[in-house]
């Protein structure tokens, strides 16, 4: 794993008109960084990321398995307890689920370490299943970077086959918050994936979701919506008065309830208790538990709900080393063992596995400036190249 100098291409402005991204003069698109690179084996992808990736992936599967027979799981979560039935019906039923990204840090040499599982969701979708593909091949066209390398891209057609599979009948609704430019972007190149699967499609804010005499949820025209891909966090639904209607609408949603057990950091200190010693695991426990005290002196703490890195505290070696403050805790939180993202030329990266429908589907690179990935990160591309 190496980070690699690259020259900007010279039609960027019109490449981000093309592909819907504002471009600044001077500074190139906003959170894109194409100035550099991350070169990897084909080994490195397929031994040290797509494998440990399919392994946690059927690991998490194993725990939603225990769910079912161990209700504490939930309590120990903090999902409400009266969606625990619903949470587990939707695993007992296998509802399908679309996809998530697992973060690990990296450098190349060690075992990838899992940091936390984005399985509910995530974004800068589009860049790394489209737009990073879009590089690599007017990259190799200009001469910027060697003729034979590949990239580690299979997210569109994973996703447009996972779509084809999914047995939706009827619309299929896709819902976000209509402000939040990334989740839009991210619902929009969801639904053209879904409509190349050949899939009808209709998009609606979230505040525009009705709900009729019987509870069923309804859209503008009033009709019924059967399926809804909504990119907004399940606690967060399972927190507000639409979350009372869930179980009587009938509705089947991706991501499927089942997600919330995999998208809480709880996630961590679980995995740690059933696959202790797994290579690609750090040491986790939550946030009071005994056994936690093995980890005083290096340790990261983490709310079992957050996003974009808020709330997150490092001590390294007994002190305080960075901490973020934010919005989150408190609905408690976990201790994981401090692994430092790897520093390449004063940058961090975070390396990004994503799954669709359980299966490795490519690979992203966010680098920031700190040793947690926050929202001013920048996606960067990468190469495999033996």
């Amino acid at each position: 794993m190496h980070r690699t100098s690259v020259i900007q291409r010279p039609d960027l402005q019109e490449t981000a008109l093309e592909h819907g991204f504002e471009y600044r003069a001077g500074d190139g698109i906003p959170y894109w960084d194409e100035t550099v690179y991350y070169r990897f084996t084909l080994r490195q992808i397929e031994e040290d990321i797509e494998l440990p990736a399919a392994e946690i992936e059927a690991m998490c599967f194993q725990l939603l398995d225990r769910s079912l027979v161990d209700e504490t799981l939930y309590h120990r979560l903090c999902i409400p307890e009266a969606y625990w039935d619903y949470v587990a019906d939707s695993w007992r039923n296998r509802d399908k689920d679309l996809y998530g990204r697992l973060d690990f840090s990296y450098d190349g040499a060690g075992k990838a370490k899992l940091l936390e599982y984005n399985a509910d969701t995530p974004t800068t979708l589009y860049e790394s299943a489209i737009f990073q593909w879009v590089w690599l091949e007017q990259a190799i066209a200009a001469g910027l970077i060697p003729r034979d390398c590949d990239q580690f891209a299979e997210l569109h057609e994973e996703l447009v086959d996972a779509f084809r599979r999914m047995g939706v009948e009827g619309l299929l609704h896709f819902a976000c918050l209509r402000d939040i430019d990334d989740d839009r972007e991210t619902v929009i190149y969801l639904e053209e994936c879904a409509q190349e699967a050949g899939l009808e499609t209709k998009f609606l804010a979230l505040r525009d979701i009705g709900i009729d005499a019987l509870g069923r949820f309804t859209d503008l025209e009033d009709r019924i919506i059967a399926t809804l891909f909504k990119l907004y966090p399940w606690e967060w639904v399972m927190d507000e008065e639409f979350g009372r209607y869930l179980v009587a609408s009938g509705a089947n949603f991706l991501e499927p309830p089942w997600k919330a057990v995999l998208a809480n950091k709880g996630l961590l200190p679980l995995l740690w208790e059933m696959f202790e010693g797994h290579p690609n695991l750090l040491p986790a426990y939550f946030d009071g538990d005994p056994r936690a005290g093995v980890l005083s002196d290096n340790f990261v703490r983490k709310p079992l709900l957050s996003r974009q890195g808020a709330n997150i505290e490092i001590v390294r070696d007994g002190a305080p080393l960075f901490r973020n403050d934010g919005p989150y805790g408190g609905e408690g939180y976990v201790v994981q063992e401090f692994h430092p993202l790897p520093e390449f030329d004063g940058k961090f990266p975070l390396v990004g596995c994503w799954m669709v429908a359980g299966t490795p589907a490519g690979l992203s690179i966010r680098e920031g400036q700190t040793l947690v990935t926050n929202a001013d990160a920048n996606f960067v591309p990468h190469i495999i190249l033996d």
